[in-house]
């Protein structure tokens, strides 16, 4: 994708993303990607902003955070011709889990990944739908880590820059799309 049509393609998936008013409570501006989900060149476009510069076989393995980071990480590890590795909410895995608490900007959660998700030293790409505290996406790194992944980046379509999500994920690369 250009340089020219990714920024063209930022623009409409900006323009397609609808706000929320008080969800899930009061106060709560939340930013709604199903419109963007629905429209099949948007959300190919979308998958192709969260993979670029990652070219197939570059990483062993896309991770999402549960649920809407499911849905980019499973397109994205099927572009990458890589494995798809869920992290997901406490006591929804099978199998032997790690598990990681962390706060969100209205509750607090604990997610979980299996314990032989990824090889040590395997290099994964994180993708999630939105970036807002940082807590999630922290608390997901931090379970990669233990399990002996390499983050080589973790990517958001959406992130909401006045929350200062970045801040909890120093140290690594961070990419998002449409930034508010």
């Amino acid at each position: 994708m250009t340089i020219a049509a990714a920024a063209h393609a930022r623009d409409e998936i900006e323009r397609t993303i609808r706000n929320v008013p008080d969800f899930p409570k009061p106060g709560i501006q939340f930013k709604d990607i199903t419109p963007v989900l629905a429209n099949a060149r948007l959300f190919a476009a979308a998958v192709d902003l969260l993979v670029a510069g990652h070219p197939p076989g570059s990483v062993d393995a896309v991770a999402g955070i549960d649920a809407r980071g499911f849905i980019f990480a499973a397109a994205g590890a099927l572009r990458l011709n890589a494995g798809f590795v869920p992290i997901r909410k406490q006591g929804k895995l099978p199998y032997h889990t790690l598990e990681e608490s962390y706060d969100l900007e209205y509750g607090s959660n604990t997610v979980a990944i299996h314990a032989d998700a990824v090889q040590p030293g395997a290099r994964v790409l994180l993708l999630d739908d939105l970036l807002a505290t940082g807590g999630t996406a922290a608390a997901a790194v931090k379970l990669l880590r233990r399990i002996g992944a390499e983050v080589v980046e973790v990517g958001f379509l959406v992130e909401l820059s006045f929350l200062r999500g970045r801040d909890r994920l120093a140290g690594v690369n961070v990419r998002s799309q449409v930034i508010y």
